[in-house]
C-alpha cells in the first residue's frame, strides 16, 4: 500500500547563503510578530532546526543585530550627506531630493512594522538608529538649512518635526493601513516648502 511520500531533503547551500536564507526569514518573521518572536518559530518558517539558526547566530541577540543591520543600517546611503551638504543645489531641492531618497528607502512593511514592534518594546535598536538619523542626517541639514540665506536656523527640535511628518506618510501606510499618496513626491515637496516657509522672516 502506498504511503505518503517522504519528506524532500534539505536543500544544502553554501554557508553564506544559508545564512541569508535564515536572516530573510527573521526579518518576515519578526515584521509580523515583533522582536518577540521565538527562535522555534523562525526556524519553522526558515525550514529549517533551531540548533541551525544558532549555528548561523550564536544568540537572539545576534540575530536580532542582523537583523537590524539589514532593515535600518544598510539602507542608509552613505552618499546622501554628500548631497545633503551640495550647496550648488539649492536646499529647498536638496531636502526634497533627500526625503524621496529616504522614503524610497524604508517606506516598506518590515521596515516600518519591526521599527513599531521595537519601539512599543522598548528596544535600544531604535534609540541607536534615531540617533543614528539624528548625528548623521538630521543634524548636517540643519547646518545646511542655517547656512542659506534668508533662513533662521533651525531647531533640532524643527527638524524632527518635518522629519516625523513624512515618516508618518509611511506609518499610515503599513501601521494603520490608511490610504496614502502612491507617490510620496507631492506630499514632500509641500511638507519641504511649509518648512521652509515658517523660517523666512515675516514680510
Amino acid at each position: 500500500m502506498d504511503g505518503p511520500p517522504p519528506p524532500s531533503p534539505r536543500r544544502r547551500l553554501e554557508p553564506e547563503a544559508r545564512r541569508e536564507q535564515i536572516l530573510d526569514a527573521a526579518v518576515a518573521h519578526f515584521a509580523e510578530v515583533g522582536l518577540g518572536g521565538t527562535t522555534r518559530d523562525l526556524a519553522r518558517r526558515a525550514g529549517v532546526t533551531q540548533a541551525l539558526v544558532y549555528q548561523y547566530f550564536g544568540s537572539k541577540a545576534e540575530l536580532t543585530e542582523a537583523v537590524f543591520a539589514r532593515v535600518y543600517l544598510d539602507r542608509l546611503d552613505p552618499r546622501w550627506v554628500d548631497a545633503i551638504r551640495d550647496r550648488a543645489t539649492p536646499i529647498e531641492a536638496r531636502l526634497r531630493a533627500f526625503y524621496a531618497a529616504y522614503t524610497r528607502a524604508i517606506f516598506t512593511y518590515e521596515w516600518m512594522r519591526i521599527f513599531m514592534w521595537a519601539g512599543l518594546a522598548g528596544e535600544v535598536l531604535n534609540r541607536r538608529y534615531l540617533d543614528h538619523v539624528g548625528e548623521r542626517l538630521l543634524a548636517p541639514l540643519r547646518e545646511e538649512i542655517a547656512a542659506s540665506p534668508g533662513l533662521a536656523p533651525p531647531s533640532m527640535e524643527d527638524m524632527w518635526n518635518l522629519h516625523g511628518g513624512i515618516v508618518y506618510i509611511g506609518i499610515r501606510r503599513f501601521i494603520y493601513h490608511l490610504p496614502t499618496p502612491e507617490d510620496p513626491a507631492p506630499a514632500i515637496a509641500a511638507a519641504v516648502a511649509r518648512f521652509l516657509a515658517g523660517l523666512r522672516p515675516a514680510a
